[in-house]
């Protein structure tokens, strides 16, 4: 959880003088005087007790007397600082805090909660000075090293915020939070045991943590154990009978494992208490839908996307139940309304393709699947540092099968008997890093010699910067990957460091092979599907846009079939 500002403990300070004894008013002489306002030192403290209790405005009143006799104190000036950083006026805020160092350059509370105020305000690399400045003159504080941590979370630059987080637990190996932010950069790493272990280990030193429960259930979800994934959850609303979070998960865990109407009835009990969830209202429409109640599910998808209009996937269900209720017209019609208002959207670019098909439109289906144009299958040369591709392809090849992120078959992703790894481009990249150099050159290559009459809608989902993800599957026996798209991303590609002989150019099965054009079958598609293959091989880079659907067929022997997949995201 990311800390606010908050006031200093208070410095020592020597005991203001006694007043003298009061004598009582001889008859006739003038009436005493009304008792003196309470001093700056009374004024903070009403301050601090105010901020302990969140009365923001009453804590910066108080700031404010007090500053009004001694504007130079840093104290007083760091707690007025986190009071009008809460009542959401981050210059006084900041003011105050840089007048506090100003009179006291080493005042490690104002620092730290200048550095909090850059970090929510947006500006990442003055907040990592300020922390860093506060660990310089000390090393132990606690405070400053969560942040930072915190900070690098954030940032993305999760072995950075690894590292920071632990030299707090080192310090404070009872830290609750750092342990469960740890647990957190596991679950983003895909290292899924290692964060089961760090949600346990928050919940020994604090059993109330309903955050790290429910995240145990994720992750427990995540690697297929869905009986401990429900104990979690379980856990999770002990604690806190209202937390969103464990009560979506839980009825999600449900609608997976075929019980839709325990789902449905989790989804109403969190949208009683949390009336603009739109990913229950979506969820609760697709679990009616598997009921049969087709027209509860028409009102019910509409009422989500009353909620979150620009939600592609409520759009994109209400769609596709327009093809269940044998509607292929207003499902075509329904998706060209929303690309006209969002265009180059992925999700929805993939559902036109179906739509279109379904109605007959072959020519405008054409356009989005014109894999001779979109679809870019290239030979790579060896990027620099590799003499040959086989050298290359040998060291990924190892890479892979070493990385601490890889687990069987995760719950979330299409691979089936296989192994998927997190994200590949986080330090130690090794090899990676020269397979990253050559994705963006290949990248820059298909763009400038994409051929003006190809369907280039997908493009409008770039924006002015790109950010790369690269992630990595080794699939055994049986191993295949479901019929999926990247919606995140606007362009993606594959690469084959190594591929077994079976997959073979005369092979009639085409085992082994990436398949373009069919989409899930929990689609209500009925028109054929135009599909194209092709077959990989070891040294095979595959450009295509991320709205296509593909899969790898599956193939069947004793053997390991290895891939690096990737995908280009609109950068912040």
């Amino acid at each position: 959880q990311k800390r606010k500002p908050r006031p200093a403990k208070a410095r020592k300070r020597k005991p203001p003088a006694k007043a003298p004894p009061s004598r009582p008013v001889p008859p006739g002489a003038a009436a005493p005087a009304a008792p003196a306002p309470p001093g700056p030192q009374a004024e903070l403290t009403a301050a601090r007790v105010a901020l302990a209790s969140g009365e923001w405005a009453a804590a910066l009143s108080a700031g404010r007397r007090a500053l009004m006799a001694q504007p130079d104190d840093p104290e007083i000036l760091n707690a007025t600082g986190v009071a009008a950083f809460h009542l959401g006026d981050p210059s006084e805020a900041q003011s105050l805090f840089e007048t506090a160092l100003a009179f006291d350059s080493g005042h490690a509370e104002a620092r730290n909660n200048l550095g909090n105020l850059l970090r929510e305000t947006g500006r990442l690399d003055d907040a990592e000075a300020a922390y860093r400045a506060v660990l310089a003159r000390h090393p132990q504080h606690v405070d400053a090293g969560f942040n930072l941590g915190v900070l690098f979370e954030v940032a993305g630059r999760f072995a950075d915020a690894e590292q920071a987080f632990n030299k707090v637990l080192a310090l404070a190996p009872d830290h609750a939070d750092a342990r469960f932010h740890v647990g957190n950069i596991m679950k983003a790493l895909n290292r899924l045991d290692e964060a089961v272990a760090a949600y346990d280990a928050v919940l020994r030193t604090r059993p109330g943590h309903a955050d790290a429960a429910t995240n145990k259930g994720a992750v427990l979800q995540e690697l297929g154990k869905p009986v401990e994934a429900l104990a979690a959850y379980g856990q999770a609303l002990e604690i806190a009978p209202r937390h969103p979070a464990a009560r979506y998960n839980r009825a999600t865990l449900y609608q997976e494992t075929g019980r839709p109407e325990a789902a449905l009835a989790e989804y109403d009990i969190l949208l009683a208490t949390h009336p603009d969830h739109a990913g229950a209202q979506v969820n609760k429409a697709y679990a009616l839908r598997e009921m049969g109640r087709l027209d509860d599910a028409l009102a019910a998808s509409r009422a989500a996307i009353a909620l979150a209009p620009d939600y592609d996937k409520a759009q994109v269900n209400l769609a596709d139940l327009y093809l269940e209720m044998g509607d292929a017209d207003k499902a075509a019609s329904h998706a060209a309304d929303y690309l006209r208002d969002h265009p180059g959207n992925t999700a929805m670019l993939a559902f036109q393709a179906i739509a279109l098909n379904e109605i007959g439109d072959t020519a405008r289906r054409d356009r989005l699947l014109d894999y001779d144009r979109l679809l870019r299958p290239q030979k790579i040369d060896p990027p620099a540092g590799y003499d040959t591709i086989a050298v290359f392809n040998r060291d990924l090849a190892r890479h892979l099968r070493s990385h601490p992120s890889l687990i069987f078959s995760p719950a979330s992703h299409a691979t089936r008997h296989g192994r998927h790894s997190g994200e590949l481009l986080v330090e130690p990249k090794g090899p990676v890093a020269a397979l990253e150099t050559t994705i963006h050159a290949a990248v820059d290559d298909y763009l400038a010699t994409l051929s003006p009459e190809a369907e280039t809608a997908f493009l409008a989902r770039r924006g002015p910067k790109t950010r790369l993800s690269v992630w990595g599957v080794v699939m055994e026996d049986q191993g295949h990957q479901l019929p999926h798209i990247h919606p995140a991303a606007w362009l993606s590609g594959v690469y084959y460091p190594e591929i077994p002989e079976l997959v073979r150019a005369d092979d009639p099965d085409h085992q082994g092979w990436i398949e373009f054009g069919r989409a899930p079958g929990d689609f209500h598609a009925k028109a054929p599907a135009k599909v194209t293959l092709i077959r990989p091989a070891e040294g095979l880079m595959i450009l295509f846009p991320s709205y296509l659907y593909h899969r790898t067929v599956p193939f069947h022997a004793p053997v390991e079939r290895l891939s690096f997949a990737f995908d280009l995201l609109a950068g912040d």
